[in-house]
Formats: structure tokens, C-alpha cells, sequence
């Protein structure tokens, strides 16, 4: 029983509170119930709840904001740090371009003028050669191993000049197509540099394969000349032993001596300083007197009777004494008899001038030519003269036919040979015409 009636006090329902608002004679109650009293205190806790939070902000927002503004600071001063220490880098990479650039600019000058001098030497060159080759000389390049035309060298030279300016980034006008394409000259990333290596160093490398092939040409230009300088001097010198040994006197200064005309290299004028020369000049030079010589004896010994009047023809009799064909008794035979059909041509050994064409005694019909030099050759025994006195002929000109006039026993050529008037053997200069064919 006491159980009950405590569960009904615990229980028992809770009475509202009755709120009474009177306004003069008006009166309103308002009932106030519990969930509506909770209510009100949770409204009230949540904005007291959010008053405190938004207050709290507004205070804690301002070093929010200070710590927002200074890391962003920070992030700027940051970007333009990094900013500043890529313009130094894009700087010095401009800069170091700007070098490479002057540098390679220097060399490529350095090698147009290594390439004009060479062009200019080629020039000298090949009108030495051309006189050299109009001499009878051997103007053929020696053969090595590095040995081309000139004129593909200097293509390649050119087409190096222009990878060159394509390091450069511009194009030469005058130059021909070049297999490297043309680089933009502009600022790169230095990683770029590192793997794609320095402009200066790849222009160093192509300089000094271009100066080491421009170098390896006037090597070649040197031995070259210096080849056909010895071979001048090889010529000249077996062409005046020949000379000398059959009686000949050369001029004791063959390269100053003319030998048609003493006025004909007349020359003068007041001494002067030579100039500086360089090598090669010293070596065209040393080639010109050495071909000067040359042609004064070679021009000497093609006027000189060195060839046969009668090739391939058998000679009947020496020069010498022998026993005379009419009289029988021992006589001096002043040339060598050729065995000759009447009516054979007769050619002459050297050049030179008609001095006798016609009838001379014993001899009958006879051309005699005036070669220089005191020497003279006869022609006897002819049926027919072809030439006249005072005619000037070359060696090998037809100058009569073969006969047997005068004091003859059959149809034959009598040829002599005389030195002031005086005659020698034939068969020297024929012999040393033989040997001559190998200079001349």
C-alpha cells in the first residue's frame, strides 16, 4: 500500500506554470509548459554558445589573417627569389652565348682568311703548273693517302664554314647548302648546355678539324712545288751534263743568259728591299727560276741536232778515218753515211737557220743549217733541195730528199755535225739525243 501510493507521488503529473500579463484592464495568462521552458534554455545556451564562438573568432581572426598575410609573404618572397636566380642563370647563359658567339665569330674570320689565302695560292699555283705542264713536267699530284682535288677541299672547307654560322643561327649568302641545319641562337636552359655541350667547344673542335685540313692542303701545295722544283732541277741538270759532254758550253749563268736574244729579258730598274716572303712565295719563287733554267736548256738543246736525219735507217759509214771509195787509200770521213733510196725524206736534227741550200762540191746538192751556238750540220749528197737559205726551220721540218749527187757512189745521206767550223762525230749527239728524250 505504501508502494502504490509512492508510485503515484513519483508519478504523479507535474503542474504548468501559468504565466498572467496584465496591461491596464486587460489581462492575458499564458501557460507555461515544461518542454517550452527547455526549449527556451536551449535557444538561449545556443546563442550564448555562438556569441561566445563568434567572439572568440573575431578575436583569434586577426592572427589568422596576420599568419595567412605572412606565409603568403613568404611564398612570394620565395617566388621571386626563384624568379631572380633564374634571370641571373638566363644572364649568364645569355652572356656565355654572347662569348661562344664572339669566339666563334673570330675563328670563322680566322678561316676565311685561311680559306682566301689558300684560294689566292691556288691561283699562283696553277699558272706555275700551267707552265710547269707546258714544259714537259710531270704536274700529276703525288699520291698519299689524304690526296683530292683542291676544289672539293675547298667544298668541304665552305660547307664547314657553314656549320659555322648554323652554330651561329644566320646563313652566309654566297655559301652553298649546308647538310647541318642552321641552330636558333637563343637563350636555353643550362641543362640543355650541359648534355648538348658548349657552342664555343663544338666550335673549337670543328676550328681545329678545319685549321688541321687547311693546314694539311698547304703541306701538300709545298711538296707539290718543292716535287717540281727537284724535278726542274733533275732536268736542267741532266739535259747541261749531256750538253757539256758533246762539246756544248753553257752559259755561266743559265738562268740570266737568253738563249735567242741577249735584250730579249733585258731588265732594270732601282734597287729596292725584297719583301718579307713566306714559305710558300719563297717556294714559287725557288719553282719559277728552277723552270727558267729548265726552259733556257731544254730551248737549247731542241735547237741543237740531237735527233736522227734518217730514223730507222742503217748507217753505211763512221765517221773517222776509213779508206777512201775512189782513190783507195786512207782518207778522213768528216760525218756518217746513211743508206737512203733516192727520193727519201730528209728531215732536220735541230732547229735553226738555212745557211746553204744548192750545189757544194763534193758534197753536190746541200743544205747546211746554222743551229747557234757555233754549231752547224750539213745534209749531202740530195737529189732535191725544199728550203731556202735564210729560212728558219724546226727540228723534224722536211728540208730535202735523199740522192746521190756529188761525189757519191750510190744513193745514200751524208751527214756532219761541225763546232766552229770543225766537224765531230755525229754519233755523240745522236747518243746523247736518246739520252734527252728522258728530259725532254
Amino acid at each position: 500500500m505504501s508502494g502504490v501510493r509512492a508510485n503515484r507521488i513519483f508519478g504523479k503529473r507535474k503542474e504548468s506554470h501559468v504565466l498572467i500579463l496584465a496591461s491596464g484592464e486587460r489581462v492575458r495568462h499564458m501557460t507555461i509548459r515544461p518542454w517550452m521552458a527547455a526549449l527556451a534554455v536551449s535557444l538561449f545556451g545556443l546563442f550564448t554558445i555562438g556569441y561566445l564562438t563568434a567572439t572568440a573568432y573575431l578575436v583569434l581572426r586577426d592572427d589568422l589573417i596576420g599568419a595567412s598575410m605572412a606565409r603568403q609573404a613568404r611564398m612570394q618572397h620565395e617566388y621571386e627569389d626563384r624568379i631572380a636566380a633564374l634571370r641571373a642563370q638566363l644572364d649568364r647563359i645569355t652572356s656565355r652565348q654572347l662569348l661562344d658567339q664572339q669566339v666563334v665569330e673570330e675563328k670563322v674570320e680566322k678561316l676565311m682568311e685561311q680559306q682566301m689565302a689558300l684560294t689566292d695560292r691556288q691561283g699562283k699555283l696553277g699558272s706555275v703548273l700551267e707552265r710547269a705542264e707546258n714544259s714537259g713536267l710531270d704536274t700529276s699530284a703525288p699520291d698519299t693517302a689524304t690526296d683530292q682535288p683542291l676544289d672539293s677541299q675547298v667544298d668541304g672547307d665552305r660547307a664547314a664554314l657553314d656549320s659555322f654560322d648554323a652554330l651561329l643561327g644566320k646563313t652566309r649568302p654566297d655559301s652553298r647548302k649546308a647538310k647541318t641545319r642552321a641552330l636558333a641562337f637563343a637563350p636555353v636552359d643550362s641543362a640543355d648546355l650541359v648534355r648538348d655541350g658548349n657552342i664555343a667547344d663544338r666550335a673549337d673542335k670543328l676550328f681545329s678539324s678545319m685549321t688541321l685540313s687547311l693546314k694539311g692542303i698547304e703541306r701538300e701545295q709545298l711538296a707539290h712545288i718543292r716535287s717540281l722544283t727537284a724535278d726542274a732541277e733533275d732536268r736542267t741538270r741532266g739535259i747541261g751534263e749531256i750538253l757539256t759532254k758533246t762539246g756544248v758550253k753553257l752559259p755561266a749563268k743559265l738562268a740570266d743568259a737568253a738563249v735567242e736574244d741577249d735584250d730579249a729579258n733585258a731588265v732594270g730598274g732601282p734597287y729596292l728591299a725584297p719583301e718579307a716572303a713566306t714559305e710558300f712565295e719563297n717556294s714559287i719563287s725557288n719553282l719559277d727560276l728552277a723552270l727558267d733554267k729548265f726552259e733556257r736548256v731544254k730551248t737549247l738543246a731542241l735547237k741543237l741536232p740531237f735527233a736522227n736525219p734518217a730514223p730507222n735507217r742503217k748507217i753505211t759509214s763512221l765517221f773517222g778515218n776509213r779508206i777512201d771509195p775512189f782513190f783507195g787509200k786512207l782518207a778522213m770521213h768528216a760525218g756518217i753515211d746513211f743508206r737512203q733510196k733516192t727520193g727519201s725524206k730528209v728531215r732536220a736534227t735541230g732547229a735553226g737557220t738555212v745557211v746553204h741550200a744548192g750545189l757544194a762540191g763534193g758534197y753536190g746538192i746541200m743544205v747546211e743549217i746554222d743551229h747557234g751556238n757555233g754549231i752547224t750540220t750539213r745534209y749531202g749528197h740530195l737529189s732535191k733541195v725544199l728550203v731556202k737559205e735564210g729560212d728558219v726551220i724546226a727540228a723534224g721540218d722536211l728540208i730535202a730528199l735523199s740522192g746521190s749527187t756529188g761525189r757519191s757512189t750510190g744513193p745514200h745521206l751524208h751527214y756532219e755535225v761541225r763546232r766552229n767550223g770543225v766537224a765531230v762525230d755525229p754519233i755523240r749527239f745522236l747518243n746523247a739525243g736518246l739520252k734527252l728524250t728522258s728530259y725532254l
